[in-house]
């Protein structure tokens, strides 16, 4: 049950990384919407001040701290800020990213370093910053944002593909952990499919067109919702998008098959027509000016509900459906 205190909801503390934008920034309307309060965690102070603004029109109150995720000491000192202004954090959300499209053979080893700090260790620092508060209490949530590409990599995003595989093992690693010792604390892994949001713009990129999501794209806002649902359920993982679940149960069948697809699409899959400048800015080492928002400029394509994702939300419903018809056609 929702408590309430001067007409505003209050169902906990969420702390959501990578807020400024993209999935982050949805997830801090979606939550606040919910009723949680946000801490927001990101490197640019334009898209942390229109985040906050978003959360607190919604009646909820929300503080924001800049620091790279790549920063373990500076994530311990944000989350101390962050419950000090709103109290225990609840919810810790591992959102934040970073990525380069480009060919093996021209990532230099810096670049493979950053997103594997990014987009990995970033989330391994969150889990052991918001882990050190949970285990004390015995009750949190902690959701680790995967993506289908966690299970099936694809060809010019080899350092962001490798860094989900990463996390996708050390998220193994800690459930068993926390089942061993009993542990009330909840960790969810939510895989998520291609969407529509800022990166894209933003992102370093070697190839001569402007890149863009492939497969079946959604709006960030459909990743938040599931992203909700994980951390106010007990669900082990979560898939999004019906493309997700091709990718990934199609790579246990047929891996070699999907190589072979992927070497013949997965270029021009990721690319618009139209050139990219070469020398335009990227957010790779450091955050572009400006508030930006969720979406990135493929609202023309991008499908704001996910018809499986509902199925999963309501499984128990369905499933119940199905064995009601089963038995009326087995007694009729």
């Amino acid at each position: 049950m929702e408590n309430r205190s001067n007409g505003r909801r209050k169902k906990g503390v969420a702390v959501i990384t990578g807020a400024s934008a993209g999935v982050g920034r949805a997830c801090a309307r979606t939550f606040a919407a919910k009723g949680y309060d946000v801490g927001l965690i990101a490197r640019g102070k334009d898209g942390l001040e229109g985040a906050r603004r978003e959360v607190e029109e919604q009646g909820q109150r929300a503080v924001y701290y800049q620091v790279d995720v790549a920063d373990a000491d500076g994530l311990e000192k944000a989350a101390d800020y962050i419950e000090s202004e709103l109290g225990p954090i609840d919810v810790w959300v591992n959102n934040a990213m970073n990525s380069v499209f480009s060919p093996i053979k021209e990532m230099l080893p810096e670049e493979f370093r950053r997103v594997t700090e990014v987009t990995y260790l970033g989330q391994v620092y969150g889990a052991l910053v918001a882990l050190k508060r949970m285990t004390e209490r015995n009750k949190g949530s902690i959701v680790f944002v995967g993506s289908a590409l966690a299970y099936r990599g694809i060809p010019l995003q080899s350092a962001y593909c490798a860094a989900k595989h990463a996390i996708q093992g050390f998220y193994d690693s800690l459930r068993a952990e926390l089942i061993h010792d009993k542990s009330h604390v909840k960790i969810s892994m939510v895989e998520l499919p291609a969407l529509n949001t800022t990166q894209f713009s933003f992102v370093k990129s070697r190839l001569p067109h402007k890149p863009r999501p492939m497969g079946t794209i959604f709006q960030p806002e459909v990743a938040a919702d599931a992203i909700l649902y994980a951390a106010e359920h007990n669900r082990r993982e979560m898939f999004v998008g019906f493309s997700s679940l091709k990718a990934i149960f199609g790579n246990k069948i047929a891996p070699w098959y999907a190589d072979h697809v992927l070497a013949k699409n997965g270029y021009e899959g990721q690319q618009t027509q139209e050139p990219e400048d070469p020398n335009r800015q990227n957010n790779l080492w450091e955050p572009i000016p400006g508030d930006h928002g969720s979406h990135g400029s493929f609202d023309d394509q991008a499908y704001e509900t996910s018809e499986q994702l509902w199925l999963s939300k309501n499984r128990k419903l369905v499933l119940g459906g199905l064995l009601a018809v089963g038995a009326l056609m087995l007694f009729k």
